[in-house]
């Protein structure tokens, strides 16, 4: 059986061909257009869907993955989700690893999804405890399973390679004067960036990153360093994986916890979107940029999952109390600042 136009087999079928949603009150302020890549309207409601697929059917060509294996992944929750859901649609076991200090509304879906789920102290990479390793010990434990090695497998690069990069060069019509974005296993700016530097030499490439990342000072000084910390999930790493390293990028912003309160607040309450502390980080990133591109411009970004996955905390006033945030801005001017 094959995908009959409109007809999306399955939910595997589901994944990709996402909208791009131009953010009409933002980009009238500003005069620049942003559009939002809507990954958060994946089945598994993330962009991390598009890797979890690629690497589930790269696994199962290359005969590691067998009918009734298990599948193994360490991660802050999305590409777990992604995992679990289409290996119930596939007819695998799905064991997630993951750190105890993430939204336990991802936890919760996970278990829903019926997947395995084992939480770990959030730890340094360097800790044989960190979620990464743990996963990669239960992989080489479990008889019949798969490590999917999310941060490494570059079959989670080219997923965007050969899906999200097209799909917004189709959208776009070529016209795309700046891609911003943060990265996590650096899969989506990996492959995204690939593609689009490759119709367009002179696409302007930004890393938006959160404190506590080392790949802000990575692009600015070939250093790893980071200071601080954040309440943003699943992005900002302290190490070059070989996805990121497929990625081509000219420059980097860093965006911190306040920047990403405020936007995340100002995108309901005028654009109507409900998106995640990546997301939020993503369009304050873009917008910031778009204010030095000449009018007219259009940037592109990424809605990387929605706020349904945040509700007890990004949106929760007693928990952005207790890390001393709370959106205060009264303008759009107040938000970028």
């Amino acid at each position: 059986m094959t995908d009959g136009g409109e007809i999306r087999v399955g939910v595997t079928g589901c994944v990709g061909n996402t909208p791009l949603i131009l953010l009409k009150k933002l980009s009238d302020a500003l005069g620049r257009e942003i559009l939002c890549k809507a990954e958060h309207l994946n089945p598994g409601a993330s962009v991390k869907d598009r890797a979890a697929k690629f690497m589930i059917e790269a696994a199962e060509t290359a005969g590691t993955l067998r009918p009734g294996g298990t599948i193994i992944e360490g991660t802050a929750g999305n590409t777990g989700i992604g995992l679990a859901m289409l290996a119930l649609a596939r007819g695998y076991r799905a064991i997630i690893v993951m750190p105890d200090n993430q939204s336990p509304e991802k936890y919760a879906a996970l278990r829903a999804l019926r997947a395995e789920l084992r939480t770990v102290k959030a730890t340094k990479f360097a800790d044989p405890n960190h979620f990464y390793h743990t996963a990669k010990r239960l992989g080489d434990e479990v008889k019949d399973a798969v490590w999917t090695d999310q941060f490494e497998n570059l079959a989670n690069a080219q997923a965007h390679y050969v899906t999200t990069g097209p799909e917004l060069w189709r959208q776009t019509e070529g016209r795309i004067d700046a891609l911003v974005m943060s990265s996590g296993t650096g899969g989506t700016m990996g492959g995204t960036s690939c593609f689009l530097k490759e119709q367009k030499p002179n696409i302007r490439v930004v890393l938006a990153d959160p404190p506590g990342s080392g790949l802000y000072s990575y692009i600015k000084s070939g250093e790893l360093k980071a200071e601080g910390d954040s309440i943003t999930e699943g992005i900002g790493i302290m190490r070059i994986t070989q996805n990121f390293a497929r990625g081509k990028v000219d420059d980097a912003i860093r965006v911190v916890d306040k920047n990403v309160v405020e936007m995340a607040h100002w995108l309901l309450a005028e654009e109507g979107l409900f998106a995640g502390s990546s997301s939020a980080l993503n369009v304050w990133a873009a917008a910031r940029i778009a204010r030095d591109l000449p009018r007219g411009a259009r940037v592109v970004t990424f809605i990387c999952d929605g706020g349904q996955r945040y509700q007890s905390r990004l949106y929760d006033e007693t928990w952005l109390a207790e890390k001393g945030l709370s959106p205060q801005a009264q303008t759009l001017d107040d938000v970028l600042k």
